[in-house]
């Protein structure tokens, strides 16, 4: 593979709503630039870039992956991402490391919901975008209503550079306003353009746009701006330079209009992204942070810089081990050399360099500063990891994923699978960042979760087709706790007598409760020798260890104080084991009297959802027995803030879901214990009763 400077290199990612096009258009551009040798499909299940089973048995993308092509001289490194809500996370590591965003737009259904999530990511990395009107051969599709729906959603700043030729099953071909040229294209998916006359009942309407895209480029410059109206115009030369330096500071969003899966316009695409987007060069410094200060620093973008990279994705391959996805921001890597990972504190040696065509590498001698490039087996570095000359020591902050919306228990068929199951987790960890797993400490249940029902469905595929390790998805356990509300004075007195030794522990304790959080605590005050210091202990361990069992429900007895003021003692029959039964005694009595009740976790929830959901949401929450806690506008959004019992947000995910067409996303976090209301608290314990009788 060819190395590429910096200033011709191109990396698009594309985002957009599921079933956009995404990835066929990227198949498209791999066909027309010749890196493959025919037009692959997603629903043949041969895309480049949908190269895992459960992609090609569900027909969309899972993770982002990679492809590159070569064009004009120009490198394009090709970034491919999920468009569906359960995935939709995997497109930021992908958006982290390109220069420009293509999003693609199905021209029927308009701008949809996850195309918003994904323009607001694009937003957050502050990236240069363009849009692309897919699909433009379909029943119904209007250009002018797919321009509406944009306009309505990201302003009037997206502007058409080009007008298709021919509606419906008729499109052929796009109008050029830039260059004031029409291409037809073959109608057998080879992507063969002719450059022809524009027709005549287009000449109107492509002068009316024609004028439009100049005036939002001369809005972009003052000195544009000046031309403009002194000359009434700008000359194609101005018009071309003001549009690249407004598309690269945002100010001008370029439309095209496309059919990825008919290989329709896309020559001028690609063209336009070797003349309208920024290189790397031109995007000029990256922001990181300096790796012994912490502080912001902006560093320069080049082959002469010391070299920085970011790995921003790893695939677990079953044959290569596993593959380091990294984009080199400055200086230059060379295969077989070694760099220092400066977020693992050690030095790796690099093997052979490759780069990306989806699942199959093509070795590279080196990676210069803007290119993406990859390296198997690797020590130490995962996702997230810096490659920092020690020159000048600087760290890529890791990408901060939202909590996983959804959690569910996990369980092995076969017994003896549990280690096998957590070496599986790591590895999956690695490919995708944003899941989390880990054992409740209380109901001591593994926890997988993810970003919705589907996504942790996928992810016990993979652990069954990979890693061979088949498992039960089970709604977790909420972890209830158990308090007391009133003071209680009783003696813990433990007397058996046998042949030989008997056994004997008496206690008197007091036991009251505490502030919520506050946990256990025990005093002695017991004065002289009632009960040897040696037994004491024993007395306290009886208590905790009846507490962890529980006494309503079997759920730990929490926020409470135990103080211990007398007692008796036989020299012969008493024991440390006398005293932890006649500990334990003590608190079964106490809890008698002490008015237990059950404590349930309450949860911090901020949930994102258009405001026209809002009500419906707010009266959702009250239903599960919330109170909100305030909300604010971002945008077209609205945020909730409430505290929500945790067991009413167990099923939460698909409900917002269904409640907001799509649009809505909830974080949540522990906040507190409270008081579970008494008829709930019966029907745990009845519940609990239950199981006990069961078992």
């Amino acid at each position: 593979m060819k190395v590429y400077d910096t200033d011709k290199i191109r990396n698009l990612v594309f985002i957009g709503h599921g079933g956009c096009g995404k990835t066929s258009l990227v198949s498209a551009i791999l066909f027309s630039t010749g890196m493959t040798n025919r037009l692959t499909k997603v629903e043949e299940g041969n895309a480049v870039t949908d190269f895992d089973d459960d992609e090609i048995a569900r027909k969309n993308s899972i993770r982002s992956s990679n492809a590159y092509c070569e064009y004009n001289k120009h490198k394009i490194n090709l970034l491919d991402t999920p468009g569906y809500n359960a995935f939709i996370q995997g497109a930021r590591e992908a958006i982290r490391v390109a220069d420009t965003a293509v999003v693609v737009v199905d021209v029927v259904a308009g701008v949809e919901v996850q195309t918003e999530k994904v323009w607001r990511f694009a937003d957050e990395a502050k990236l240069p975008r363009c849009i692309v009107l897919n699909k433009m051969d379909r029943e119904n599709a209007d250009v002018n209503k797919a321009m509406d729906s944009v306009h309505e959603f990201f302003g009037r700043e997206c502007v058409l550079l080009q007008l298709p030729m021919g509606k419906e099953k008729d499109f052929q071909g796009v109008v050029d306003l830039v260059g004031g040229k029409a291409y037809t294209y073959a109608l057998d998916e080879s992507g063969q353009a002719t450059e022809t006359d524009i027709p005549a009942d287009l000449q109107d309407d492509v002068n009316t746009r024609r004028e439009e895209l100049i005036e939002m480029v001369a809005e972009s410059d003052e000195t544009l701006m000046e031309k403009f109206f002194e000359e009434g115009s700008l000359s194609e030369s101005d018009l071309h330079r003001g549009l690249k330096r407004a598309i690269i500071n945002g100010n001008l969003i370029p439309v095209f209009c496309a059919s990825a899966t008919h290989n329709l316009a896309i020559a001028q695409f690609l063209q336009a992204a070797i003349d309208l987007f920024p290189s790397p060069a031109e995007r000029g410094t990256f922001v990181a942070k300096d790796a012994k200060s912490g502080e912001r620093v902006t560093c320069k973008i080049g082959t002469g810089e010391p070299y920085a990279a970011y790995v921003f994705r790893t695939i677990a391959d079953p044959f290569a081990g596993r593959i380091s996805i990294f984009k080199v921001y400055s200086g230059v890597i060379k295969s077989d050399t070694s760099v220092n990972n400066i977020s693992a504190d050690l030095s790796e040696r690099l093997g052979s360099l490759q780069v990306m065509q989806g699942k199959n590498p093509a070795p590279v001698s080196e990676v210069q500063a803007g290119d993406i490039a990859a390296v198997a087996k690797l020590k130490a570095t995962q996702t997230g990891h810096t490659f920092s000359d020690p020159k000048r020591l600087v760290i890529f902050p890791e990408i901060q994923y939202p909590e996983p919306a959804i959690s569910f228990a996990v369980e092995p068929k076969s017994r003896g699978d549990e280690e096998k199951i957590s070496n599986a987790l790591v590895k999956l960890k690695e490919e995708d960042p944003s899941i989390a797993y880990r054992r409740d400490p209380q109901t001591k249940e593994l926890l997988l979760s993810g970003s919705g029902q589907l996504h942790v469905e996928v992810l016990v595929e993979r652990m069954k087709s990979r890693y061979n390790v088949d498992v039960l998805l089970k709604t977790p356990k909420v972890p209830y706790r158990e308090t007391i509300t009133a003071k209680a004075d009783v003696q813990g007195r433990h007397k058996k007598q046998t042949g030989g030794h008997g056994q004997f522990g008496d206690c008197k304790v007091i036991m009251e409760p505490l502030e919520r959080g506050k946990g256990f605590e025990f005093e002695d005050k017991i004065f002289g020798g009632a009960i040897p210091h040696t037994y004491r202990p024993a007395v306290e361990k009886g208590i905790l260890e009846s507490a962890d069992r529980g006494y309503l429900a079997g759920y730990p007895v929490v926020d409470f104080k135990v103080t211990l003021y007398d007692g008796s003692y036989h020299d012969v029959d008493s024991s440390e084991m006398a005293f932890k039964i006649a500990g334990s005694l003590a608190f079964k009595k106490a809890m008698e009297l002490a008015k237990p009740v059950m404590l349930e976790p309450i949860m911090q929830v901020e949930i994102y959802a258009p405001e026209e959901c809002a009500g419906d949401i707010m009266g959702d929450l009250n239903s599960r027995r919330g109170r909100v806690q305030g909300m604010e506008s971002k945008g077209s959004m609205t945020v909730i803030r409430a505290l929500v019992p945790m067991a009413e947000m167990l099923t939460y995910a698909p409900d917002l879901t269904s409640m907001t067409a799509g649009r809505g996303s909830y974080t949540m976090e522990h906040s507190s214990y409270e008081i579970v209301p008494h008829s709930i608290q019966q029907k745990l314990i009845e519940q609990a009763e239950q199981e006990r009788e069961e078992k």
